[in-house]
């Protein structure tokens, strides 16, 4: 984390209309015989959906007739002085809209502020989209100095912090910590899962390992820095999800032989890569990714696959175990479940 030229520049998708990225995207028009709802979409581009509370003004909005556009659910008030449209909002994934809440912050603060803060902790994590289990939703930014009351609100959470501009990367047109700072922040403040299941992220997207450990012998009694290093000692970028995450670290704390991770067995569907696998005694773990907890949905057409490669590992004389989000907390039993397959050869 040495000192550069200038903040890495970033970028994830497009911008139109003046939005900023993350916040363009064509709106579903509902039907409706409410004049008001019919001038508002008029005003505006369909492809426009954030607002500040003086650009309804300026197109003839007054507080009155934003109050009824929200009563009618045409745009939603997600934070002090900033709207989105209704439609917009309800299509996005809980990631999604937390990544919205950070656009409309930047919005309503114009985070071209004298004293530039930077996006940081879970919001700097969220805008380089690494998984976040149970986080708090609070906007987070680090200054140098005492906070400016333009960039703090109920719903804002102000670190001070000097930061080197090797620790600030531009995504998106944002300010935001580098990949390795947001972890070395997180890691501080989370508890250990919560911060293993984002290292376990940034490892597997790119974050070096080495640039880590070295923050980490940097902070010496700093508060959270045993949390930092547990999680550095543990982590691998090669889980794929949350789950896999948890699963590993829960094999870990029973004393279970640790297996191969993301080992591939060919079987006549073709190859097949299995999250776990104890080879010496043909046993694989496949953990279940459909979750309430994330974004991730399997099709049918995926669950369909799944059980075709399960039959082939069942052919192929390997006993194949399969984890759910409830298995990760009863401990016992789940460990009873691994030995006696690992055992069966016994």
């Amino acid at each position: 984390m040495n000192a550069s030229s200038g903040p890495r520049k970033i970028n994830t998708d497009s911008t139109t209309s003046g939005q900023p990225p993350g916040l363009v995207a064509a709106a579903v028009t509902p039907a409706t015989n409410d004049p008001l709802v019919i001038r508002f979409l008029a005003a505006f581009s369909p492809k426009r959906n954030a607002w500040r509370t003086s650009e309804l003004k300026d197109a003839g909005f007054d507080d009155r007739a934003v109050h009824r556009l929200v009563a009618a659910g045409q745009v939603r008030r997600i934070r002090l002085g900033t709207y989105v449209r209704g439609s917009y909002w309800d299509s996005l994934s809980r990631s999604a809209q937390d990544r919205v809440v950070i656009s409309l912050h930047a919005i309503g603060t114009g985070s071209k502020s004298p004293r530039r803060f930077v996006y940081s902790h879970v919001s700097a994590a969220r805008i380089h989209r690494l998984s976040l289990w149970q986080a708090d939703t609070f906007v987070h930014v680090t200054q140098g100095s005492t906070p400016s009351s333009t960039a703090c609100d109920s719903n804002t959470r102000i670190h001070v912090a000097t930061m080197p501009s090797s620790d600030i990367v531009e995504i998106d047109g944002k300010k935001v910590t580098s990949l390795e700072r947001t972890v070395v922040d997180c890691c501080l403040t989370m508890n250990y899962k919560q911060a293993l299941i984002l290292t376990d992220h940034a490892l597997r997207i790119g974050a070096s390992m080495d640039k880590l450990r070295e923050a980490a012998s940097n902070l010496s009694c700093h508060r959270g820095v045993r949390t930092l290093r547990k999680v550095l000692d543990n982590a691998d970028g090669r889980s794929e999800s949350p789950g896999e995450t948890l699963t590993r670290d829960l094999l870990r704390e029973l004393f279970i032989e640790a297996p191969e991770l993301q080992y591939w067995i060919n079987t006549r569907q073709g190859p097949y890569r299995a999250d776990f696998a104890w080879v010496a005694q043909r046993v694989a773990l496949e953990f279940d990714g459909r979750t309430k907890y994330f974004d991730y949905r399997p099709t049918n057409e995926t669950i369909f696959m799944e059980r075709k490669r399960e039959i082939a590992l069942v052919e192929a004389g390997w006993i194949v175990l399969r984890l759910e989000w409830k298995d990760l907390f009863d401990g016992l039993a789940l460990k009873a479940r691994i030995l006696i397959a690992l055992n069966h050869l016994s």
